[in-house]
């Protein structure tokens, strides 16, 4: 029985990867970001910070080489350059709201958002885990083949993202210790890592 129960302790699974995720409510960290072109010889290098709250709002703020941000909060997609908003509702783009919910349903640990989107494969063990996703919609899968995230127990280290054109993009996080962030911050950072 005693036995029983320790190798049940030890599962390793999407479900128990999506259980230790779910518990992360706040976090912040720093990024930098390869992507890789078919156009460009060199990989553009991008940099700065995210903040995720849970369960629905994830922020990318781009600080080099030129500042921009990205924010999902709910289902609108809100993109700022150079003084200019753009805002997008997911439910227009579906194809869009599947790449994004990849991201956002992962760090909330929410196996059912991604279930509705991709087919999901866990590899590793919880110290050095990849979780790769693959989107079901055939639409979806031309503009993004594959997304691999990967990390160690309860954080995501590493966002990569294959695209149907061949392009890809590699995203480095770093976990940023400091207080929670704060819905509406003006100065917020973006996160995928925990406090």
């Amino acid at each position: 029985m005693l036995m029983a129960g320790m190798a049940q302790a030890e599962v390793w699974n999407v479900d128990t990867l999506m259980q230790l995720l779910a518990q992360t409510k706040s976090s912040r960290a720093s990024f930098v970001e390869q992507k890789y072109l078919s156009a460009v010889e060199v990989p553009l290098e991008s940099s700065g910070e995210l903040l995720y709250l849970a369960p629905d709002r994830l922020e990318k703020r781009t600080l080099k080489p030129r500042p921009e941000s990205l924010v999902l909060d709910k289902e609108v997609l809100i993109f700022e350059r150079q003084g200019r908003k753009r805002s997008l509702a997911l439910q227009s783009y579906p194809q869009v709201g599947a790449f994004v919910e990849s991201i956002r349903a992962t760090l909330a640990g929410d196996r059912k958002a991604l279930d509705r989107n991709y087919r999901v494969e866990l590899q590793g063990k919880r110290e050095r885990w990849q979780l790769l996703l693959y989107p079901l919609d055939a639409k979806a899968a031309q503009l993004v083949n594959q997304v691999r995230l990967s990390g160690q127990r309860d954080h995501v280290e590493v966002i990569e993202i294959l695209q149907g054109n061949g392009d890809r993009s590699v995203m480095e996080v770093t976990p940023q210790s400091g207080p929670a962030p704060v819905v509406g911050e003006a100065s917020s950072p973006v996160a995928v890592a925990p406090n």
